[in-house]
Order: C-alpha cells, then structure tokens, then sequence
C-alpha cells in the first residue's frame, strides 16, 4: 500500500472513530433502524440522522461519485479503504438508497448535466427517496413487454398504465420508470422517465406479504404529466439505460450475501447448537468468506470497467442464496422459539419475519432462473 494510502487509511479511521455515533456501530434490529432519508425521513434513534448528516457532509455516502454532484470524490483505492474502515468498525451503512444503488450510476452514464446536478446532490444527501417502476403485471421476467404508455403531448408526456412490485412506492419521493414511446417494436420502444410521485395521477396500493410486511406496492398511473426534460438518455433507447441499472441494481441485491460472513447471532449459534448445526453454520461462514472475497474483486473489476456484463447475475444469484441460508440457519438455531411473532423480546417477531421476507430475495431484481439463463448463456456459452 503507498505511503499516501496509508496516510488516508490513518485520518479516515481517526475521524470515523471520533464522528460514527456508538448507536450506530450495532447490527440493525429491524426494517427500522434502516435510514432511507427523503422529504419525510423516518428515524428511530436521532443518532441516525447525525450520521447521515456526517457522512453526506463529507460526501462519503457515495464516496466516489465526482465532488461536484456531492460525491466523495475519492480514488478506486480510497473508497476500498473506506469501506474495510467502515466495517472494521462494524458501521451501520448511513443511507439506504436506491438513487445511490441504482439510479446514480445510470444518471452519471446517460443523463444530461442539468439532470445531474438537479438530482444527485439531493440523492447524496438523502434528501430524495426514490422507487423504482420496472415490472409490470404481465411484464416481469419479460421486462421487455411493458405496456405502461407515455404519448407525447408537446412539452412534457402524458403517462398512463401499472406497474407492479414497486418497492416502497408509497414512502418514495420520485420514480425512475420504464414507459413504451413505440408500440412498433419492443425493446426498441422504451423509454426512462424520472418524474415526482406526488404529481397528480399517481397513486399506490401496498401489497401484504407473508411477513406481514409490506415493502412492495401496486403504482397506478392515470394521466401523469412528465416534463420531456425529465427523459433519461434518448428517446426509444431507455432499454440501454434499464440495463445498466438492472447490472447495479443486482449488485446491490448480492450485497445481501456480504454481512453473512461475520455475523455475530451466526457466531453465538455454532457455540451452543448440535454438532450437525455447528458443521452447517461453519461451512455456510466458509461460503460467506468466499463470497465477500469474490465480491471485493468484482467491485474493483466494475469499477475498473473490467467485468463481465453477465457478472452482475452470478453475484445477484450467489449473494441471494447465501442470505436465505443464513436465516434458515438462524431460525433452525432458534428452535420454536424463533417462531414467535409479536413479542417485544423478539422486536415484534423480527427473526421470524426476516426469514419469511428472504423468499422474495429470489425474485426481485430478476428471478433466480432469469439469472441462472443469463449465467449459462453469457458465461458459460450454453446454447440456447
């Protein structure tokens, strides 16, 4: 390591230790404790938005993002100092976002300047929350097929359909959404609007799952009005800008495998369960270690513009499997009392309805057999 990341490591760790509150280096209880920032922030403890605060102020909530679009502005080198001091203090991350996960890289690819520099300092600073209007009904593995239409009408569009599985919709602040411009042919049809959720027409429906949980909604759209200066990329060529999202989005979802590797309940579990449990907890934490090892090249491959296109599939996949395993382990190692649902010992049912929310983990951001397609087809050189 050069003596000028060394130095860098030594400041970052001395003001994260000085500025990352107690509260915030303890593992997450539930959905809750998540910080997601917006035009209504939710917080359960006021340490969260002290560390959001902090964290944006220097730009490290998307430290390699440019300076000018509130961004870090750190080197590849930097920013994977960064994290391993963030994790080394076991830091709670101090922004969940899908603008950062998602729509922030497909802006600072395809979007124009003024569109950047209007959205992604709100997003670095949290003060944005956004959803994203992918799939539809009767267009989910076949994202392709979308019907939700978009007529231009002069100035702006006129937008008018349904999508479906919008993860907090009914929280989010604007959408980034995929509309049909041509109805001539499919994928050269689409286009990738941004527009804000409170314009009149929207409207949501939560979906209640299993858990009892509902961070999934149905979004209905009924007339919209969408200015044309909020269309990302060109016109019928959105297609290109819904993939590379898609490739950062499954990204973010394999990230689900990553805490697995250390974690503390998964730890405390081995030491007291039966020999078979112990030997499946220890090979499970062997995948977790390979995993976040894979993981750390592939970012610095990504980043780099070295990895494959297909990549982002294996890590989706993998990531999604680990994390189920690591909650059926969890509720394997808690007997019938990791059953319980509504006691405040157990944070209202917490263990149960994580578990029980993990199935879905196999859907989202593409189903499992989309990405395994995918794998054999751009990996390996399967035929079709």
């Amino acid at each position: 390591m050069s003596d000028t990341l060394d130095q860098f490591r030594q400041e970052t760790r001395a003001w994260l230790e000085e500025n990352c509150p107690p509260t915030m280096r303890t593992p997450m209880r539930n959905e809750k404790d998540a910080t997601w920032g917006g035009r209504n922030p939710e917080y359960a403890h006021p340490d969260q938005k002290l560390w959001l605060d902090r964290m944006a102020q220097r730009g490290w909530t998307v430290p390699d993002w440019p300076k000018a679009y509130g961004g870090g502005g750190l080197t590849p080198g930097e920013t994977k100092v960064l994290r391993e001091e963030l994790a080394r203090l076991r830091a709670r991350n101090p922004l969940h976002s899908f603008g950062i996960s998602m729509l922030g890289p497909a802006l600072l690819k395809y979007g124009t300047e003024e569109q950047k520099l209007e959205h992604l300092p709100k997003i670095a600073r949290g003060e944005i929350r956004w959803c994203q209007g992918y799939s539809e009904p009767n267009a989910g593995s076949d994202l392709a097929g979308l019907q939700t239409s978009a007529e231009d009408a002069g100035d702006h569009f006129i937008v008018n359909g349904q999508k479906v599985w919008t993860s907090y919709a009914d929280k989010a602040d604007w959408i980034f959404c995929l509309v049909r411009t041509d109805k001539t042919t499919k994928q050269g049809g689409i286009s990738f609007l941004l527009f804000d959720m409170a314009s009149e027409g929207v409207s949501t429906k939560p979906i209640l799952l299993i858990s009892g949980n509902s961070p999934f909604c149905e979004t209905f759209f009924d007339n919209v009005k969408v200015p044309k200066a909020n269309l990302v990329g060109e016109l019928n060529k959105g297609w290109d800008v819904a993939k590379y999202l898609l490739g950062h989005e499954r990204e973010m979802i394999s990230g689900m495998g990553l805490g697995a590797a250390s974690d503390p309940l998964l730890d405390s579990a081995r030491k007291g369960a039966d020999p078979l449990l112990r030997a499946q907890i220890a090979l499970f934490q062997v995948r977790s270690q390979a995993f976040k090892a894979m993981s750390e090249r592939f970012i610095d491959e990504l980043k780099a513009g070295r990895a494959h296109p297909a990549q982002p599939s294996m890590m989706k996949y993998y990531g999604t499997e680990l994390n189920k395993t690591r909650h059926e382990l969890l509720m394997a190692a808690g007997g019938s009392d990791a059953l319980e649902w509504e006691s405040e010992a157990t944070h209202g049912g917490a263990p149960a309805r994580a578990w029980l929310r993990t199935k879905a983990n196999s859907i989202e951001g593409g189903t499992s057999e989309i990405q395994l397609n995918i794998i054999a087809k751009r990996i390996l050189d399967l035929p079709a």
